[in-house]
Formats: C-alpha cells, structure tokens, sequence
C-alpha cells in the first residue's frame, strides 16, 4: 500500500463479521452490521499541539482497536475497502489477555 495517513488520522483495516446469528442462522451480505472493530494498517505522525510541539499517536500499526459506529471515510485502495479517520474516534484498543495468549501457545 502506497499511501501515508497525514497528522493524527490513522488508516484501519475492518474485522470480518460473523455470517451466523447466535441461533445459526446465515446472515446474507446486504443484512450484516458492519463491524466495529479492526486492525490499524498505518498511522500518521501525530498532531502537533499550540506550542508546535508533536504529539505521537497512542496506536500504532497492528494493534487492535474499537472504534464508533459511524466513524471514519470508506475509501478503496488497491482493490480493499479501508477507514480513514481520526485518532479522536478510536474508542480503544483491543489487547489479548492472558487466557488468550495461553490458547494460541
């Protein structure tokens, strides 16, 4: 990928969405929320605060994170839908607790 997030906008790759229903049945494309969660692919430099002073992002490329519903612009770069938006609308980051990390191993 070719292109470089600018200030404090960070670029997100969405997580896929479930396609069963708790009760198993099979949601079609056109009916699925998309998710809320995905993985940060690039981040910018930071923003830069009223003394001119560059303050760095709290995310950083592969992280995690959660962020509002409507948040961020759809764009398409070679051929994969991303998110653009702003560190302010990320809610979180998603860390692996340790139970997790134990079932990988």
């Amino acid at each position: 990928m070719k292109f470089r997030p600018l200030h404090d906008r960070v670029v997100i790759r969405r997580a896929e969405g479930d396609f069963k229903s708790k009760g198993g049945i099979i949601i079609p494309d056109t009916a699925k929320e998309k998710p809320q969660e995905g993985e940060v692919i690039a981040v910018g430099p930071g923003i830069r605060n009223e003394a001119g002073v560059l303050i760095p992002p709290d995310v950083k490329t592969g992280d995690t994170i959660l962020f509002g519903k409507w948040s961020g612009t759809e764009i398409k770069i070679d051929g994969e839908e991303l998110l653009v938006m702003k560190e302010a609308d990320i809610m979180g980051i998603v860390g692996k607790t340790d139970a997790d990390a134990q079932k990988v191993a």
